[in-house]
């Protein structure tokens, strides 16, 4: 007799309880000596525009190289798309309405509760923990100090460079310098000789030959700028993106049935010079087509510089030998527009703005362990043709979440993964709201392997945005938490995206679902960059209002 669908699923949850019970027990078994090292890199900005992802324009062939060793999530998603909210939601595995931080203007452990991180939860647990870059939205949010003396061994590092970011270091054609959004430069000309990532990395190497020695596991946190505005990156970077090569988004016009709520006016971008110079009416423009695609050339060109620092980062972690004990998380903040739907910034629900790349190596799990003289990761420069062969390695494309990253790395590494947080949760240190990712790490064919949830329609991914107003308006982008009226709470499934703009009350931290401003649906499969919003023509009982956390 046949054994029923049952007995897959039964077998399924009898490998993963053995997988995890074994992790659990060797974590109370092993020596610090025996734990793996943990490699954390947060970019700034990056959407899913990478070649790992499907990316036929952009030069990544380093975070490629990464991806084909890794296990790669096609459909990962921020919590909120704008630095501060997210990093500190995905670091604090709480949601945006947890940590009740949705600007840049308090810090959580006052603010909200004195919620632990996944640096601070790896301290604990015997790690010397290490930050470099932005990890942390660096002020109020993160108290000054990156969250120190809690989340961090030793006072974090930050680029001496960082501070001309956004001064008078490009040179535009009548050869002056300007605070540009496009922003090409010669890098012995600018201040210091160098650039923020150069630094990063160079810092980052440094600590990694200091600890192989150490005998003490690490967690080492870096933190990339690119491609977060201004665009400010090695010159050469252009030559890869001929600008008659670059085309415009298949979708840059504002869709029509868009609730106004629901647009953000990038005015962080309208204040760069160059585009001010532009003299683009607000709030829906449109750019100059020849400037857009600047924007894109400049952006592309960021991420290829990016990929560069990264290539350089993991292939001192192979010539210092610690590929073999380190695993290596790659991940973004939220996505960026580059012109779909009219827009060109972060700052809303939208896939484009949500979805991040999301990815693990794990040392012997999702790539053998290289062999002794063998590289995994050999460096990689993104002018050699060469370079568009790496193939990718294994995906999941179940819909995940960023406030995942706590859970997953503490089973990866085998500590004790935090309870589920009850609701509400301020009052418990230590708790996660997003699900441990461990059971898709144990299947070498996630496409035709047994199905790791009966129905994956279940998944959601939910994210927020909040608004100051019904209509764009100056602070409509990033507004202070006193000012915010109204929360987009979104909700992604497999079949579509539904976003409702609801009454919030800033000061009760309290939205009120039956006061609805505005709505948005947009079908999936049929609509896969969210141009058509049928939200009004499904509005009599045909589709199911889904509820928020």
């Amino acid at each position: 007799m046949a054994p029923s669908p049952g007995w897959g699923l039964l077998w399924v949850g009898l490998i993963l309880g053995f997988v995890c019970t074994t992790l659990e027990s060797a974590a109370k078994t092993n020596s610090a000596t025996d734990a793996l090292n943990v490699l954390l890199i947060i970019v700034d900005d990056l959407r899913t525009s990478l070649g790992c992802y499907g990316d036929k324009i952009v030069r990544s062939p380093n975070i490629d190289q990464l991806a084909s060793n890794s296990l790669l999530f096609q459909n990962a998603f921020a919590q909120q798309a704008v630095c501060a909210p997210s990093r500190v939601s995905f670091l604090t595995g709480r949601r945006p309405d947890t940590t009740r931080l949705y600007d840049f203007n308090s810090y959580w452990r006052v603010h909200a509760g004195n919620f632990s991180t996944i640096p601070q939860y790896f301290k604990e647990n015997g790690y010397v923990t290490l930050s470099v870059g932005k990890v942390f939205h660096p002020g109020i949010s993160s108290n000054h100090s990156d969250d120190s003396p809690y989340s961090w061994s030793f006072p974090p590092y930050h680029p001496s460079s960082e501070k001309y970011e956004n001064t008078k270091t490009c040179r535009g054609q009548d050869g002056e310098l300007h605070a540009n959004l496009l922003c090409p430069v010669d890098v012995a000309d600018v201040p210091e000789g160098t650039l923020p990532d150069k630094q990063s990395t160079e810092e980052a190497i440094r600590l990694l030959e200091k600890m192989k020695t150490s005998a003490d596991p690490f967690f080492l946190a870096v933190g990339y700028h690119k491609p977060h505005i201004p665009f400010r990156y090695p010159k050469e970077f252009q030559k890869l993106y001929p600008l008659e090569n670059i085309t415009l988004a298949p979708d840059p016009h504002v869709p029509h049935g868009l609730p106004a709520v629901a647009y953000n006016p990038w005015m962080d971008i309208r204040q760069r010079e160059d585009v001010r110079a532009l003299n683009i009416s607000v709030p829906y423009g449109p750019i100059p087509v020849d400037f857009q695609r600047k924007i894109r050339q400049s952006y592309f060109a960021s991420v290829s510089y990016l990929d560069t620092q990264v290539g350089h980062l993991l292939s001192a972690l192979d010539d210092l030998q610690l590929t073999s004990s380190t695993i290596i998380a790659f991940t973004s903040d939220h996505g960026w527009a580059l012109g779909e739907h009219g827009e060109w910034a972060k700052y809303s629900n939208f896939d484009v703005t949500t979805r991040v790349p999301l990815m693990f190596y794990v040392p012997g799990m999702t790539a053998s362990l290289p062999k002794a003289g063998e590289k995994l990761f050999p460096y990689h420069d993104p002018f050699d043709p060469v370079s568009e062969l790496i193939e990718p390695g294994r995906r999941a494309t179940d819909l995940v979440e960023l406030v995942s990253l706590f859970p997953t790395l503490a089973a990866l590494a085998g500590l004790q993964v935090p309870p589920r947080c009850p609701r509400p949760s301020f009052h418990m240190e230590l708790c996660r709201e997003g699900r441990n990712l461990l059971k898709y790490f144990w299947f070498r064919d996630l496409e035709e392997g047994p199905d790791l949830y009966s129905n994956p329609r279940e998944l959601i991914a939910y994210s927020q945005y909040p608004r100051p107003a019904d209509s764009p308006q100056w602070d409509s982008d990033k507004p202070s938490l006193k000012d915010i009226k109204i929360m987009g709470y979104s909700i992604r499934t497999i079949d579509y995206r539904y976003t409702v703009w609801v009454s919030f009350d800033p000061k009760e931290f309290q939205a009120n679902f039956s006061d609805i401003h505005a709505g948005e649906l947009y079908f999936v499969d049929s609509d896969p960059l969210q141009d058509h919003n049928m939200y009004n023509e499904t509005q009599g009982g045909e589709f199911p209002q889904s509820s928020v956390p």
